[in-house]
This record gives C-alpha cells, structure tokens and sequence, in this order.
C-alpha cells in the first residue's frame, strides 16, 4: 500500500504561482484594486492613476486637500492596504 499526498487545490494553485513568478504581480494588482473598496467611494472619485514601483503604491489624487488628508494617513492606509490583500506588498504610499 503507497500514500498519497493529498493537497488542496488552493495549496496547488498558490505553489503553482510562486514557482512560476506570478504570486507578486498578482498580489500587486489585488492591491491596486482594493483601493476603491478601502478607501470609499469619495476618495475614489477623487482618484487617478494607480500603480505600484519598488514596493510603493502611487497614486494620483485630483483633490489638493484629499491628498494632504490622506499623506497624513499613509501608514494606516498601507496597514490597511496589506491586510486586504493579506500579505505585505507595499511598505509606503506616495500621492501625486
């Protein structure tokens, strides 16, 4: 008799990720998408571009004083930011 080793497909897929080098750039845009959802629809109107370079999320707000609001929120928005995604992917945010 032989033993199996039995994985779930969930284990299958994410070590199927890592090895072939996807598990960072989708980690990424599940954070760039989360933005909306964590921040609320005001913020989100007020909202550009969005992108992340060496582990830093920028971001383009239209609104002056949203983004002087938010550049003094920055650490709790990437606490926030990490803990949706479930992993930590950014360390810091600049608004543009």
């Amino acid at each position: 008799m032989f033993r199996r080793d039995v994985k779930n497909i969930d284990e299958l897929i994410n070590m199927f990720l890592r090895q072939e080098g996807y598990e960072t750039p989708l980690l990424q845009k599940r954070l760039v998408d989360s933005w909306d959802r964590v921040t609320g629809a005001v913020v989100a109107r007020y909202t550009g571009e969005k992108f992340i370079k060496n582990q830093t999320l920028f971001v383009k707000i239209t609104n002056p004083a949203l983004r002087q609001d938010l550049s003094m929120m920055r650490s709790q928005l990437v606490r926030r930011l990490n803990e949706a995604v479930g992993s930590q992917v950014i360390v810091d945010i600049r608004l543009y």
